[in-house]
This record gives structure tokens, sequence and C-alpha cells, in this order.
């Protein structure tokens, strides 16, 4: 069998494992988020919190309760962090440094999984079970709190009311995420994936030194790692390492667990709205560009010119050969059109386009199928704003699932898209003028900007990967990433829980022979194309002085 069909091939199956979970999943979870009763174990979370799951909360005070439980979770990882010197279990490892401490603290609270420290030389058992995958399970469950947030704003009228934060939360964690990646890590148990509290230990003589590796509660991690959409791995080398990823059934598996909860997302979102057609566009969207993504990373990866890559069958650099270039071209465009930053491979070593097409994922929002939560949220962002567009080509007032999109509600929109690519500019720009910054990179040229731009578009867009190459271990990069990262998890946040609020509170406006369908391919075809000119208007000059120029070379 050719590398290339093998590449097909898997695609294929993984389509289908996907869309045989979509319906079963999707009907699931709008259950849980529809449902007015609660588990025991749930009533004792309320009941230790100190949260009365039944009171309904308007748009400010969700909001209040997803910064106040965030910002605990940012000073609790930080403190054990800096503890962890003298913590049990920390393996002899040292505290970690404050910048760094806070990069990190940020990054897993915010969904980011940014890391620019050495996991198995850095973060003891502690840090990495009571801390870090910890804030796995909740960061994801903080996100799909947001969406269904939203979700309401479009199913509810004359009621400014949201649900309840803290309920859904628990029943995100408790409903959904625990039970699924408990089933994941059974299965990666099962590949290979290592599972124990091991201490460090010497396993042989490597390059005329002595090798070491510690282990760790692995394959419980990678689950949530991957299904919450977060990407911080255990080693440095992420989902490379034979550890976290052994063969490439796991490295398959790994992918569906990414895509599993934000593509059943949309069926949710169309049952909660009462119309399940509603939630087959927004999939169809997702699965467009996500699989015009994968075809294009594939083209690029096995057809790039030269007689290495003649001879490798495709663009092998910087890739496991047991996943070879098409489980790697669909783990990397998988994990950068979702907010999770888990890595199979280094994309600083991909082809000039093919690294460009990692960052352009990241560029567009990451909604395709996106983060757990955040990719539904921002898709429905991105719908109200093609709604908009429609409704000044044919001069009417745009409606969107019986709503009007007025002047309040699109602003909210914009100012919800404006706020990654502010940042992701603007930081970019700065680190390429000060002189210290640019001693990280470890190229010059177009590579060197990539590695820079590349840094603070998955920083700013919660993805958490990196291009590779880069040293961002340092106060500035360590700081200003945390920064973008806080940043572009929380005030998107503010504009869509915003959104929701105003939409709650509107009369439902009956359908007419004017009103767009946006239940027909028409709206989906109208959708791709807006958030691919929108992010290409915004970030083409970039694109132009990094990967495009790298590529066209």
């Amino acid at each position: 069998m050719g590398p290339v069909l093998a590449g097909v091939l898997q695609l294929l199956a993984l389509t289908a494992a996907l869309a045989l979970a979509h319906k079963p999943l999707g009907t699931y979870m709008a259950r849980v988020y529809s449902s007015d009763r609660h588990w025991r174990v749930e009533k004792w979370i309320y009941k230790v919190i100190g949260a009365d799951p039944g009171t309904e909360m308007r748009w400010p005070a969700y909001l209040r309760g997803v910064l106040a439980f965030s910002v605990t979770g940012v000073l609790f990882l930080y403190a054990l962090q800096r503890l962890q010197g003298v913590l049990p279990g920390s393996l002899d490892f040292a505290s970690i440094d404050p910048d760094q401490a806070f990069n990190t603290a940020v990054s897993f609270v915010t969904n980011t999984n940014w890391q620019s420290y050495y996991g198995e030389q850095a973060m003891g058992h502690v840090v990495q079970t009571a801390g870090l995958a910890v804030q796995n399970f909740v960061s994801a469950a903080v996100g799909m709190a947001v969406a269904v947030a939203l979700v309401r704003g479009f199913a509810r009228s004359r009621t400014g009311e949201l649900g309840n934060f803290w309920a859904d939360l628990v029943r995100g964690t408790v409903r959904i995420l625990v039970p699924l990646a408990a089933a994941g890590a059974v299965v990666l148990v099962a590949c290979g994936v290592i599972q124990n509290f091991s201490g460090i230990h010497e396993v042989g003589q490597f390059m005329g030194g002595t090798q070491e590796w510690n282990g760790g509660a692995v394959a419980s991690q990678e689950a949530i790692k991957e299904l919450g959409t977060n990407g911080g791995g255990y080693f440095n080398a992420n989902s490379a390492h034979p550890f976290e990823n052994p063969t490439p059934f796991s490295n398959l598996f790994e992918i569906f667990l990414i895509l599993l909860i934000p593509f059943s997302l949309t069926r949710a979102f169309g049952l909660m709205v009462g119309s399940v057609k509603q939630g087959y566009a927004i999939l169809a969207t997702m699965a467009t560009i996500w699989l015009g993504f994968v075809a294009l990373m594939m083209w690029t990866e096995f057809t790039h010119h030269g007689p290495a890559f003649e001879w490798a069958n495709g663009a092998m650099e910087g890739k496991e050969v047991r996943f070879g270039v098409g489980g790697s071209s669909i783990f990397a465009v998988s994990t950068t059109l979702t907010s999770t930053g888990a890595v199979d491979s280094f994309h600083s070593s991909f082809t000039g386009l093919g690294g460009g097409i990692t960052m352009l994922g990241m560029m567009l929002g990451e909604i395709a199928p996106g983060g757990v939560g955040s990719g539904l949220y921002g898709m429905l962002i991105m719908a109200v704003i093609a709604v908009f567009i429609a409704g000044l080509m044919v001069g009417r007032t745009p409606e969107y699932l019986g709503k009007k999109i007025g002047t309040r509600e699109i602003k909210l929109a914009a100012c919800y898209i404006l706020v990654t690519p502010a940042l992701v500019l603007v930081f970019t720009a700065v680190a390429m003028a000060l002189p210290t910054p640019a001693h990280s990179m470890t190229n010059s040229g177009a590579h060197g900007f990539s590695e820079i731009l590349y840094a603070y578009t998955s920083a700013s867009n919660n993805n958490g990967s990196a291009f590779a190459g880069l040293n961002a271990d340092t106060q500035w990069f360590n700081t200003t990433l945390g920064i973008a990262m806080l940043l572009g998890r929380f005030v998107p946040m503010v504009f869509v829980l915003a959104l929701a609020g105003s939409l709650a509170g509107q009369q439902p406006v009956p359908a007419t022979a004017g009103t767009l369908r946006t239940e027909k391919p028409l709206f989906t075809g109208l959708l791709v194309g807006a958030i691919l000119i929108i992010t290409g208007l915004t970030y083409f000059p970039a694109l132009a002085l990094g990967p495009l120029a790298e590529g066209l070379a």
C-alpha cells in the first residue's frame, strides 16, 4: 500500500467514526444541558462550592462566574508550581520560576496548554495530576458552558437569563468529559500508552552517556488532553513521543478524540434551538473547511519537489516514520483547526506552504470544528456576520434563528472577531521590532518570522502548539504569551455572553418569504466564503512575509 492511499484510508476511517458518534453523543449532550435533574455527586459538589444550581443567571452574572472560577484556577496552579520543590511526588524537581509558573498557569486555565518547558524534566506527579490534568477537564468545561449559554440566547426569548454557570460547569465535567476521558484512557492503555507513578530510572546508554526516563499517569492525561482540545503533553515531544502515542492506531484514535466533541456539539446546538437542520448547516461548514485543509496539507506534503522528498515519498523531515505523511498531515490540521495544540510532528519542519496551512487554521479562529465549546460559539459568531453580510446584499434587516441582528448584535460580533487578530499582529510586530525577542529565533528570514508569528497566533487563539525552533522560555515570551492567552480567551467570552444576553431578551421574529434560509447549502457556502475572506484580508500581509514567502521561494 502506498503512503498516499494509506493517508486517504485513514481519513475515510476517521470520518466514518466521527459520523457514527455524531448523533448519539450530540443528542446526549443536548439532554445534559437541558435537564433540570441533578446527580447525587453533583449535589455534593454544589454544596462544597456553595452554589445554587437552580438560580438562573443573566449574562453579567454568568461572566462573573466564568472569571471568578478561572482566576481561582490560575492562582491555585501558580502556587502549586511555585511550591513543587517541597511537595511529595515531585521527583526531586525544583520549584518553577515565577515567569514560567505564570505562563503555565495561564496556559492550562485558558485551555491553551502552551509549554515553554520540558515536561519530563520540570513537572512532578503532583503538579501533573493535581494541577495540569484537573485544568484539562475544567477549562474544557468552561468553554462548553459559554457555548451552551450562547445557544440558549438563540433558543430563549423575552428573558435575559442564560442558565447557571456552575451547573453547566459541573455537568459538562461530570457527565461528559469524565466518562469519555475514562473510556479513552482505557483504549490508550491497550494501545501501549503508559499509566503509572514511576520515578526516574536509567534505561541505557545513549551517545556516550546514560539515558533516563520518568513515568507518569500519561494515558489518563493524554485522553483528556485530546478530548478537551487541550494539548499539553507529559513529555516535551508531546504526541510524537512513543509513551504518549505509540502506534498508528493510537495516532488515529487521538485525532478522533480531538474532533469528537466539537463536531458532535453541532447536533446538540440543533436540538437545543429546535432545528436539527440548523445544526447540520454548521456541521457542513466545519466539515468542508476541515476536509479542504486536510486535502491541501496532504498535497503540499506529498508532492514537494526534490530528490529527498521523492525517495521518502513525501516531506518526512520532522515527522514520525510510524505515522507517515498522511497521519501527520491529518493530525496537524486537526490540532490547529481546533484549540488542541498537541503535535505528533514538528510543524516547523513542514514545507513552507504546509506550515502556512497550520497557521491559517488557527487564524480562522479555530472554528472548523474548533475547540470544545469555543469552536461552536466562534462559528455562531461568524454565522451572525454572514447573515449580516447577506442582509446588506438584499437590503433587509438580517435575522438568524428568528432573532434580528441589529446594531448592538453586530457590534458585539465585530468586536469578537477583532480581538485575536489585534493580539497576534501587535505582539508579533513588537517582538520583531525589539532586539531581545529576535535572539530566541533559531532561523532567520521568512522562517524565523514564521516562528514568532506562529507563537503569538497559537497563544492568542488558545491553541498551544509550537512551530519549534523558537526558544520561548524567556521572561519576554513567558510574560507576553501569557498576556496574549489571557486576553485571547476571556475578552472574546465577554462579547459572546453579552451577545447571548441581547439575543435572549428579544422577541422571536416570524419567518417570511424574504427570510434567509440558514439551514440550506447556499448559506453554508456563504458562511465558508465569509470565514475565508475575512481571515484572508486580516492576515494576508503577515502570511506573505512568512510562510508564503518561504513556500514560493
